[in-house]
């Protein structure tokens, strides 16, 4: 019996061995093929119901399965669950392109989207026909046969790729290890990291200290090691990952990655890639990136080359530093913000328990949208590190079930993010209730210590509990409109408002109290923390912008004379560049943003995100920080509404009024 095919409600993960997964894919194809097909051959006129809502309900099982299989390929991989991945993701791809470039489908959906004026349609009936009639024309449909065979080929080609990209950036950051067995190399670094990187090599069977590449592990030794060598030597390995030359380089996929994407949006009648892109975005053209961009570059690089020269020479007159290199970046940003503010994450760390700031951060949810969050052991998880809770209203009715992963292990990638294993929808009159999923990699806690964040990792909570919010609260009709499914510009904005709580007292309060003697965080540190929070805001902007910039330079252009990918990267970070280069070194190797997630021609979408956020927390602000009337429009106008109207309209509706840059420029002290 294969536990994927029965039809589950949570995930069954105890019950699947890895064998059950192709079988599951093929047989779900089959069954979603064949309600494909019967859509197709309707023998009656197609109609809005029996086509277009027909088209969004069907193969929810292999849905179901796509985002167990996937989301365990981030989260609890191995070697077989890759190969799988690499078996499957092009059948998927092809499964995809027969729905898109079925001429007789499309046939059906062209003849509804023809009469759209005469339906009668609600709003996110219109938006659903308008995202399917898009979702053919630009994937192909209008093309011919042998422009769609070919169509078909670099879809196949791509999805392969993207997957080879990403494991070959696992692999590295899995390879290397720095094993330090002279406790004088980690001079500096506070009793916790050391702790962690002796357990660390103990569960590896190492006398000593084990450093990885893993981010718990990197940044602290990157922020506190004295060591300048050992810095460098783990900067460079960092920053080199999947540019070494050797079978896990990267290069050659990169620069096929970014030629395919260029020949597939020239076959569909699209400049470049970007163009393709932002067709379907709240930005709209590259043009109108670059000009955003551009225009934030010009505000925030004058008070990056200040903060830039004032840790220059900070460097020289504490330890005679002559040329800051990356690998001093961070070491110095660090002891500069103590002499500033007096203030360490070693000082804030104690206040940041794990499991603090989880019920902080389930308070915050309460007092703005009046849920519940109750911990359950009766789902099925994926690894015991996870931890289940069942969501409720204020009227005690279920909203979701949410999963919560934090600590890092070898079968899991780096970073943080939120994903869904059922999306919410409305089917004879039955609510169905969505599953999501919060998965970070925080510190895990050791013999003597619970686990203790970082204020960036308390933000990141925070961040991933907004993404969290939008699929949880999501209450739309459709499937595919509903929770996340939102202009790549707009999904950013629940994330990153709700990092602002993190910053007010009224909200630090609740949870940053001290994890031995209780105590709540004290009000000068509060003070600090909000003072700290521009510090340096104008390098931070500097470097996300950069980012941007290089995203652009790969698929804002035509890429097919580029055969050097660590020029072509030089040549976008040009105007944006405060630190030397190194030869050695190459971000674009293993920026599995834009070459293996969903954010190419979107990278400049955080920034862009930052303005509204920006914009909607000073409405926030003005009314108080947990004022319900702000609230209930921030959760009815834009938490619920998932992908149903133009992301414009429904913030317009929030706010009252289009968002303000000068909201982001006076928040970060760049006015």
């Amino acid at each position: 019996m294969n536990p994927l095919l029965s039809h589950f409600d949570t995930a069954p993960f105890s019950q699947i061995e890895n064998e059950h997964f192709m079988r599951a894919f093929t047989q779900a194809m089959a069954d979603a093929r064949a309600e494909i097909d019967a859509i197709t051959n309707n023998t009656n006129a197609p109609t809005f119901k029996n086509t277009i809502e027909a088209l969004d309900f069907a193969g929810e099982q292999l849905d179901r399965i796509s985002s167990v299989f996937f989301n365990l390929n981030s989260a609890e991989t191995n070697e077989e669950i890759q190969k799988i991945a690499q078996e499957v993701s092009p059948l998927l791809s092809e499964f995809g392109n027969d729905i898109t470039l079925n001429e007789a489908l499309f046939k059906r959906v062209k003849t509804v989207y023809e009469q759209k004026d005469s339906l009668n349609l609600t709003v996110e009936q219109q938006t659903l026909l308008d995202k399917r009639y898009k979702g053919f024309s630009r994937n192909g449909a209008n093309l011919a046969d042998d422009k769609k065979a070919r169509l078909r080929e670099i879809d196949a080609e791509l999805s392969k790729l993207k997957l080879k990209f990403g494991e070959n950036v696992l692999a590295e950051t899995n390879k290397f290890k720095m094993h330090l067995t002279n406790e004088a190399d980690l001079d500096g670094l506070p009793e916790g990291e050391k702790e962690a990187a002796a357990q660390l090599a103990k569960s590896k069977d190492l006398d000593g200290w084990l450093i990885t590449l893993d981010y718990p592990s990197y940044i602290p030794f990157m922020k506190y090691a004295k060591n300048r060598e050992l810095r460098k030597k783990l900067s460079l390995a960092f920053g080199s990952k999947a540019f070494k030359g050797d079978e896990l380089d990267n290069q050659e996929n990169v620069l096929k990655i970014a030629k395919l994407r260029h020949e597939r949006a020239n076959l569909l009648g699209y400049a470049t890639h970007a163009n393709f892109v932002l067709e379907e975005r709240m930005a709209e053209t590259p043009e109108k990136v670059h000009s955003f961009l551009n225009e934030l570059l010009e505000k925030a690089k004058p008070a990056a080359e200040r903060e830039f020269k004032q840790l220059e020479d900070f460097a020289k007159e504490l330890d005679g530093i002559d040329q800051l290199q990356k690998w001093d970046g961070a070491y110095y940003s660090e002891k500069l913000k103590q002499k500033l503010f007096s203030l360490d994450d070693e000082i804030l760390k104690p206040y940041f328990k794990l499991e603090n700031v989880i019920a902080g951060v389930f308070k915050v949810a309460e007092k703005l949208f009046g849920l519940q969050f109750k911990e359950v052991n009766n789902v099925d998880k994926y690894h015991e590190d996870v931890k289940t809770y069942e969501v409720y209203d204020a009227e005690n009715t279920f909203v979701s079930l949410f999963y919560a992963d934090f600590h890092p292990r070898a079968g899991k990638r780096g970073g943080a993010w939120m994903t869904s294993y059922k999306p919410q929808y409305i089917k004879d009159g039955v609510n169905v209730r969505p599953h999501i999923s919060n998965v970070c990699n925080f510190t895990k806690p050791t013999d003597t210590k619970p686990s203790l964040l970082t204020f960036n990792e308390v933000t990141t909570l925070f961040h991933e509990f907004g993404h969290g919010l939008h699929g949880m609260l999501a209450n739309t009709t459709y499937p595919s409109l509903s929770g996340t499914s939102v202009y790549w510009d707009f999904v950013e904005l629940p994330s990153q408002v709700l990092e602002n709580w993190c910053y007010e007292k009224e909200a630090l309060e609740l949870f940053a109290t001290h994890y031995q003697t209780g105590e709540v965080i004290p009000m000068e540190l509060v003070q600090k923390i909000k003072e700290s929070a521009t510090f340096q805001e104008g390098m931070q902007t500097l470097r996300q912008l950069s980012f941007g910039l290089l995203d652009m330079s790969w698929h804002g252009v035509d890429p097919t004379k580029f055969t050097d990918v660590k020029a072509q990267e030089d040549k976008a970070f040009t105007g944006t560049d405060l630190y030397p280069s190194t030869a050695e070194t190459c971000m674009s190797t293993a920026f599995s943003h834009i070459f293996q997630g969903g954010y190419s021609s979107g990278y400049y979408s955080y920034k862009w995100a930052e303005v509204l956020d920006a914009d909607a927390f000073a409405y926030f602000k003005e009314e108080g920080i947990f004022n319900k009337n702000v609230a209930t429009k921030f959760k009815d106008n834009v938490l619920s509404k998932g992908g149903t109207e133009n992301p414009m309209v429904l913030y317009k509706r929030f706010r009252g009024a289009e968002p303000k840059v000068e909201a982001l420029l006076e928040r970060a002290g760049l006015l």
